[in-house]
């Protein structure tokens, strides 16, 4: 009989959902990205995230395909974890860097000033290069994006940044 504050709590957890970045793209990573060690986080100093991850609601989709992080123009970017370079170039107006991992795994990070090559060994912590300047991040971000098998996640969670969900109860159960 007391079905309204049901659908009530329904209706906003569907409306918080997307808000979560926790969307298709996001759900297919969470058991996979704690199997990994974390991450080492890719800039020094305090660990600000200036633009959030935003999955999008279909492959097409608008969103924000990884996470915009703070720093300085010329700020040191180092190797989140072991991999290899698998491109490094200018792709329209910004300079960026890929790496694949191990487990499927690739990053990208832009705008990255590199020397590095395609098929350089990288180990965590390495320099990669510096932010520069250029694509949708302002001057002083560098935009760090990551793929599992092809399917953009939130990089978060391989930092161990991205709190677990705890789901209370909303009603008295009548």
């Amino acid at each position: 009989m007391h079905t309204y504050p049901r659908i009530l709590s329904a209706v906003v957890v569907a409306l918080l959902f997307p808000l979560t970045g926790a969307g298709p793209v996001a759900m297919a990573d969470t058991s996979d990205a704690s199997a990994h060690a974390r991450w080492s986080w890719p800039l020094t100093g305090p660990r600000a995230v200036s633009a959030p991850y935003r999955a999008p609601a279909h492959e097409y989709g608008a969103g924000h395909r990884g996470v915009d992080l703070a720093a300085s123009v010329g700020a040191e970017v180092t190797a989140p974890a072991d991999g290899v370079v698998a491109f490094r170039g200018t792709v329209v107006d910004r300079p960026l860097l890929t790496i694949e991992h191990p487990g499927g795994l690739v990053t990208t990070f832009e705008p990255v000033r590199s020397t590095l090559v395609a098929g350089d060994l990288v180990t965590a912590g390495q320099t990669l290069g510096v932010v520069d300047t250029g694509g949708h991040t302002p001057a002083g971000s560098l935009h760090l994006g990551v793929r599992r098998d092809g399917d953009y996640i939130n990089p978060l969670l391989l930092f161990g940044e991205v709190p677990r969900a705890v789901l209370q109860p909303c009603c008295d159960g009548s």
